[in-house]
């Protein structure tokens, strides 16, 4: 496969480029063809109104999308956690490479730990998911913490802490070492604390159902542990018919004993913002050697959890 440059489509923003450039490197290596980025602003990236108040879901895809469609560019990257549950008739997920770190990561001032924060701290987050934790957690341990709603980017993020104006914000560990920042955290938040957004830390390279070519060479890049892993969340988020701004967590993992990986477990919770109701449960079974045994242990924990009362949880729940 060799001739002119594919065109990746990607956001604008700095850690966009960053894991697009990333993708772009393999993608050149595999095809033997150069990648230029082709940067395109989505909705979520211009608006300034919280995610949940602009929908969410697909907001920071939408326009990727439709640029793929359109044939204006060959291929996009992703991060998986902004991509709708649903499929779409005219793209396919081609790769979900090797997942990043996970883990949601807080940057505090005087390098303080979750543990550390003093009574009455300001901790700022974007999401639901880690209010709803965050606030969990500080109950279950006798502190007081004011979760703040905050947008923007990694720099504006962290600017609300070297500024003074909040005593810590939480990240994504994924994003923050792909911009090569991750020396700026100071605590990583355990899964037991706070479980990841679906598919947190993992992206998603799409293209045309049509281009078989580039299908195949896409191929190359997927983990296929990652993909099951991920497609597991994407299930269970999909079965509690919740959006990506929906108070959800989740993350799937590998059992391992030695070299041998023996089951996959998959956690979830679901809770509401001020944290004081949570339903968090997991299940475990073999490693899914399919598309549809992924999804299956999705569905399955998923109904696990609205028996347990999970869909009064998450407040408007996904049209």
């Amino acid at each position: 496969m060799t001739g002119k440059a594919l065109r990746l489509g990607t956001r604008r923003s700095k850690l966009a480029m960053a894991q697009s450039g990333q993708v772009a490197d393999a993608v050149s290596q595999v095809t033997g063809r150069p990648v230029e980025l082709v940067p395109i602003t989505t909705y979520g990236d211009t608006s300034r109104e919280h995610l949940a108040q602009i929908g969410g879901t697909g907001v920071f895809v939408a326009a990727l999308r439709e640029a793929l469609v359109r044939g204006e560019v060959d291929f996009a990257v992703h991060s998986l956690k902004d991509l709708p549950t649903a499929p779409h008739d005219e793209l396919v997920l081609a790769a979900v490479p090797v997942r990043e770190d996970p883990r949601d990561v807080l940057i505090a001032r005087d390098a303080l730990k979750l543990t550390d924060l003093p009574s009455g701290a300001r901790i700022g987050t974007g999401s639901a998911r880690r209010m709803a934790q965050l606030n969990a957690y500080a109950a279950a341990h006798g502190r007081d913490v004011t979760t703040v709603p905050i947008r923007g980017n990694v720099d504006t993020r962290i600017g609300y802490v070297t500024s003074g104006e909040l005593d810590a914000v939480v990240l994504a560990a994924a994003g923050l070492n792909r911009v090569g920042r991750s020396d700026e955290v100071t605590d990583f938040l355990s899964v037991d604390t706070v479980l990841p957004a679906p598919g947190q830390g993992a992206l998603a390279v799409e293209c045309s159902v049509r281009d078989t070519e580039l299908i195949a060479a896409l191929a190359e890049l997927d983990d296929p542990f990652t993909r099951a892993a991920v497609t597991a969340e994407r299930s269970l988020l999909a079965a509690l018919e919740a959006g990506c701004t929906a108070p959800v967590g989740a993350l799937a993992d590998l059992l391992t004993d030695g070299p041998n990986v023996k089951e996959m477990r998959l956690r979830g919770v679901v809770g509401t913002t001020d944290g004081t109701t949570l339903v968090q449960l997991s299940t475990t079974g073999p490693v899914p050697g399919t598309h549809e045994a992924a999804m299956a242990l999705g569905r399955e924990l998923a109904t696990e959890m609205l028996a347990q009362g999970a869909a009064g949880l998450m407040g408007e729940r996904a049209q």
